[in-house]
């Protein structure tokens, strides 16, 4: 996915579609989410999970501040 559709996502996903921005399958996700070992906050709706995106996108260190996807940097020049 890139780094807009990511920014793009509406305030749940769910779990093939985060397993997607993890570069993960999807019976690695369910694998992951039911042992509570998903890489981000996941929560059950009924039986379905679903993937919280604030969590998602900080776990990637992606904001709309830095929307390339690098994660935070230093501004310090030496």
């Amino acid at each position: 996915m890139t780094t807009q559709e990511l920014l793009e996502l509406p305030p749940t996903v769910d779990l093939v579609t985060a397993g997607r921005a993890f570069g993960v399958g999807r019976t690695t996700a369910y694998t992951l989410a039911r042992s509570g070992e998903f890489p981000c906050r996941v929560i059950r709706a009924g039986k379905a999970y679903r993937a919280v995106t604030a969590d998602l996108l900080r776990v990637l260190q992606i904001s709309p501040n830095n929307g390339d996807g690098a994660g935070p940097c230093s501004s310090d020049a030496a």
